[in-house]
């Protein structure tokens, strides 16, 4: 005898389904930190990208390398997490996860970090561009600037993209 309740997908679920642009948001957190996230590892792997330093172009070595890719993969991966918001992993941990898996995640353990990190990451970006002539960088042409603005700027929507999908999910998922 088949039951309801026996053939439902353990990973359904809880609420109702993410709304439509919720989920366009989400996708759009991981692509508005690509650029940076790719201006830095060509930085990283040698391209001084008409940066100069003294007047001498910038090339990074060791741990400076490590470092901007690090941080590069790191960004990534944060961004990525939004769309926790939208999935049925942000809502029950998979099955494969050790110890947790299966378990429902409190709303808020997932709402509270989130509306933090949209805050911290617009008050980062928002400091990093007080400036947006880039008056303390020195470039060996206008155009390298250009490209490094074209490929920052879009971080300015991180924080409203991640502050709305949060808000969407608080609402399907606190609200009845």
């Amino acid at each position: 005898m088949t039951t309801a309740l026996a053939t439902a997908d353990p990973l359904a679920r809880d609420g109702r389904p993410a709304p439509r642009w919720a989920v366009v948001a989400a996708h759009l957190v991981p692509l508005v930190t690509l650029p940076s996230g790719l201006w830095r590892i060509l930085l990283g792997l040698g391209l001084p990208l008409g940066l100069r330093d003294g007047g001498q172009e910038v090339h990074l070595h060791g741990a400076d390398t490590a470092y901007v890719i690090g941080l590069s993969i790191g960004i990534e991966l944060l961004a990525l997490l939004t769309l926790g918001l939208v999935r049925p992993w942000g809502e029950r941990l998979p099955h494969w996860v050790p110890v947790l898996g299966g378990r429902r995640i409190r709303p808020f353990a997932a709402i509270v970090p989130a509306a933090l990190g949209a805050v911290a990451v617009e008050a980062i970006w928002l400091f990093a561009f007080r400036d947006p002539t880039l008056a303390g960088l020195e470039f060996t042409g206008d155009g390298w600037k250009a490209l490094l603005l074209a490929c920052y700027l879009p971080l300015l929507l991180w924080g409203p993209l991640l502050a709305a999908v949060t808000v969407a999910y608080y609402r399907r998922r606190c609200r009845g």
